[in-house]
């Protein structure tokens, strides 16, 4: 035992050395790394050092400007690491790089990394990846081709001739002193209302000239044209230019809102739609047919003698102005005339077969003479667009159903043929009803395509084949209690409404225990309490809960909060729109963060922080700017 002991103590003694040993080891080792990272700190790298991967120069922010100095052709990819894209081209960028090192002269090839180098990203207007420019003397030129080897060193090298020169601007440049002879004389022409320091402009500027250039090879050419709203106030204010970029397109002078996309293909689709007749002729009596039998909208046909009826010009011009919305028709034929029971010079509007009802008329006419307003005619239209009980969906609700209260019947709508009766059983009932609430408007949904709707109403779990809620004015919305639907069911509901003795759903967090921190925490139950205090004057921000620019903003926020304390009609406030209603129209949220300022005396009409920097200075300034109780002077803050 003795033996064993002594073992164990000779055994414990020779690790420890050994471990002694390792540990000194490890720390010759450690000394030696920290004396060559000494050695590596001397050798001071200032970032100006350009770098080579594989013949591509790599530049950043801090050599780019110093190495494109006397370079009369740059060819440059704007990358970011993590873009499969960009990986997918690397080896040809590569190829290319050797091909034009080879060139006589040679041509630099290089890239920038545009997650880290954000200036020049920033500065080049770069918004994806790879972006490719080519650098002719400093200036860039966009690269819109194939990403192939043949088709890019082409271009370079078509780019770096001495005697090559950029092509004009497909966009015309409209001033004081051609803008009323360039527009007046136009069919049609897109204008842009811009100013250069503009971010939103400056994006769209590439992709609007890229639509210019399309646009001019058409036959015949639709023009696009741009004016500086800075320089040029006076026309900016003539067309009521209150933001940037404003797109208007003009028809002989005529201004009409531009309501398309903003990217080059969006817009040549667009403006070549809008090139044409805003009213599509028909001649067979089978096209009317189908529309009745198959359509979704309502059908409105303009029947004229021929071209030169003396309405047919004034129903051409007044569909302009809704042309966006709807979709018109006109024919010269007296047979279509016979079956539409219209004269020449009426316009006629019908409701598709699937939409009649015994409670509404089969068809509605307006007769256009020399006197009739174009407003008079979008009054017409608007009015009778929408069947008694139509079928509200994600592709007409923002051009139909705008319209406040709104009754909406959810259930499995479906008018194939196959669900076409049960989906008529249920709209027979709410057809019971709204025949006797004109001042509503009644529409059945597709339970499954308003399914969040559903739930923000409290309704997804219901159980019952029907359900149904009423959006109101305000923001506010209604839920029916779950019940086996049928038209008196409805007709209770409805009424219980009109009488005010609704309680509106609002989606909401609980009401904060204790809410005396210098930013007030706003919850859907209190916003009313706190955002409509007529005796104070509120600034709310809305945020979500992931939003980069919402935490980026937090600091400077709460130090507001903080520099407002003690204002006693002043409160700074917060909300999470991702989780409470926000139950008033007037404070719109379409981005995090969204910023609203609510004055006393002006609870439905608030002024939305729009621009500039989010930083205490600018907030501050905004704030001061519309507050209407500050106890303190200005010059004090």
């Amino acid at each position: 035992m003795k033996k064993v002991a002594v073992l164990l103590v000779v055994l414990l003694g020779v690790t420890h050395f050994v471990s002694l040993g390792r540990c000194e080891e490890d720390a010759e080792d450690l000394g030696a790394k920290e004396e060559g990272s000494e050695i590596e700190d001397d050798d001071d790298d200032d970032g100006t050092e350009v770098k080579e991967e594989n013949g591509v120069l790599i530049l950043t922010d801090a050599n780019f400007d110093t190495f494109m100095e006397g370079k009369d052709t740059v060819l440059v990819e704007f990358y970011a690491p993590w873009c499969g894209h960009c990986k997918q081209f690397a080896p040809e960028y590569e190829k290319i790089a050797q091909t034009l090192k080879e060139s006589d002269p040679p041509i630099p090839v290089v890239k920038v990394d545009a997650t880290t180098s954000s200036a020049l990203g920033s500065r080049f207007e770069v918004s994806g990846y790879p972006t490719i420019k080519i650098l002719k003397k400093g200036e860039p030129v966009d690269y819109d081709g194939e990403r192939n080897e043949k088709e890019i060193v082409e271009r370079v090298k078509e780019i770096s001739r001495p005697d090559w020169k950029p092509p004009p601007e497909a966009t015309l440049v409209l001033t004081k002193d051609n803008f009323d002879d360039v527009v007046n004389n136009a069919d049609i022409i897109l204008v842009e209302f811009y100013a250069p320091w503009c971010g939103h402009c400056k994006r769209l500027a590439p992709e609007y000239e890229k639509a210019a250039k399309e646009l001019g090879t058409r036959t015949p050419p639709i023009p696009l044209a741009k004016v500086d709203a800075t320089v040029e106030t006076e026309i900016a204010s003539r067309f009521d230019v209150s933001g940037y970029p404003s797109l208007k397109i003009f028809r002989k002078g005529k201004a009409f809102e531009y309501n398309g996309p903003r990217e080059k293909l969006g817009i040549v689709n667009y403006m070549s739609e809008q090139a044409g007749t805003p009213s599509k002729q028909v001649q067979a009596l089978k096209q009317i047919q189908e529309l009745l039998k198959d359509g979704d909208d309502a059908l409105i046909v303009g029947v004229f003698s021929n071209e030169e009826d003396a309405g047919y010009e004034l129903y051409q011009e007044a569909c302009n102005n809704l042309r966006d919305h709807y979709k018109f028709r006109h024919t010269f034929s007296s047979d279509l005339a016979k079956f539409l029971k219209a004269s020449p010079g009426q316009v006629v509007m019908l409701q598709p077969e699937k939409f009649r009802s015994k409670y509404e008329a089969s068809s509605y006419s307006l007769t256009i003479t020399d006197s009739t307003a174009a407003s008079e005619f979008q009054d017409f239209v608007k009015k009778h667009t929408l069947p008694l009980v139509g079928h509200r969906k994600q592709s007409n609700d923002a051009m139909r159903y705008t319209q406040r209260p709104l009754v909406v019947v959810y259930y499995g709508v479906d008018f194939s043929f196959d669900y076409r009766v049960a989906t008529q059983f249920w709209r027979s009932k709410v057809l019971e009803v709204a025949k006797d609430f004109p001042e509503y408007t009644f529409a059945i949904a597709d339970e499954e395509d308003y399914a969040e709707e559903i739930r923000s109403l409290g309704l997804s779990d219901s159980g019952e084949e029907v359900n149904v809620g009423i959006l109101a004015d305000g923001g506010k919305k209604y839920a029916m209690e779950p019940e086996e639907f049928d038209s008196e069911v409805l007709r209770e509901f409805v009424v219980a409404f009109k009488k005010g003795k609704l309680k509106p759903v609002i989606k909401s967090q609980p009401v904060p225990k204790s809410n005396k921190g210098p930013v007030k925490v706003v919850v859907g139950k209190t916003f009313d309490e706190i955002v409509l205090d007529t005796k104070k004057d509120v600034l709310v921000e809305f945020y979500a809960p992931w939003c980069g620019h919402c935490k980026k903003m937090e600091p400077d926020y709460l130090a507001l909060g903080k520099k407002y304390k003690n204002e006693k009609n002043l409160v700074i406030a917060k909300m999470d729109a991702t989780a409470n209603d926000v139950p008033h129209d007037a404070y719109k949220v379409e981005g995090f963060p969204t910023i609203y300022f609510a004055p006393s005396n002006k609870k439905q009409q608030p002024l939305k922080f729009a621009g500039g920097e989010r930083d205490l200075e600018s907030l501050t300034k905004f704030v001061e700017e519309h507050a209407t109780k500050l106890s303190q002077k200005k010059d004090e803050l």
